[in-house]
């Protein structure tokens, strides 16, 4: 954890020590020895304040290499940006022990997801029996027409395969969430499969009639694929 002012800095890590699992590796209170140590550190998520001399907190989260963090701090003028740097969280200073075990939380859930994501592939109920299903081969799944509890997944080369009675929900905590995205109630497209797309549609590799095969982008999910476009 890295804040510059010391009584801030002594009083979040007592809050931390507080939540259970939650061991403090080590407490900075000065961003530059952070950076000069950092490669020496073994941890798993790291809590920022924002606004510090010399390096400010924003710039250390653009160095932690895909570590998860979020930030502490007084100021409500940042949140736009630490959100465009993929901030888990952003909590507001004074420090409550339940908002901040809420925003640990949140990373706990994120460090679960990053570990699924390693896998490659998932062992699935099909129409051809049990199938040994790898994420990279999926290019878009649907419901099913005929039955919507069971899902149509689309491979690249346009081979298709029905999924057996499974939720969009449950698929998308096996499925790796930054390659793939849910863009509208019935649809999940592969990021790799799509071409272009605009405000409300969204263009494939894939074919339908010799046609590149066009889906609908739903407001509702419109904020999460583009957060994902974007990395």
């Amino acid at each position: 954890m890295l804040d510059d002012e010391l009584p801030g800095l002594a009083y979040l890590k007592m809050l931390c020590e507080q939540i259970p699992d939650v061991k403090v590796v080590k407490a900075f209170n000065d961003s530059t020895k952070f950076l000069n140590e950092i490669a020496n550190l073994e941890f798993d998520f790291c809590i920022l304040d924002i606004e510090m001399p010399n390096i400010d907190g924003l710039q250390i989260a653009n160095l932690l290499k895909g570590k998860p963090f979020f930030f502490v701090t007084a100021y409500k003028e940042y949140a736009s940006d630490a959100f465009d740097l993929n901030a888990i969280d952003y909590v507001r200073k004074p420090i409550h022990k339940d908002r901040l075990r809420q925003a640990i939380e949140k990373v706990k859930k994120n460090l679960t997801n990053t570990t699924l994501n390693e896998k490659k592939f998932a062992q699935l109920n099909t129409n051809k029996g049990k199938t040994i299903l790898f994420f990279d081969t999926i290019a878009y799944i649907k419901t099913a027409e005929n039955d919507s509890r069971d899902k149509v997944v689309t491979l690249f080369g346009e081979e298709e395969i029905i999924i057996k009675n499974i939720t969009f929900s449950v698929l998308l905590k096996l499925l790796p969430i930054d390659q793939f995205c849910q863009i509208n109630k019935s649809e999940i497209v592969a990021i790799k499969a799509i071409q272009v797309f605009s405000f409300d549609e969204i263009t494939t590799t894939l074919l339908l009639d010799g046609k590149p095969l066009r889906l609908s982008l739903n407001e509702n999910f419109r904020g999460d694929f583009l957060r994902k476009i974007r990395n």
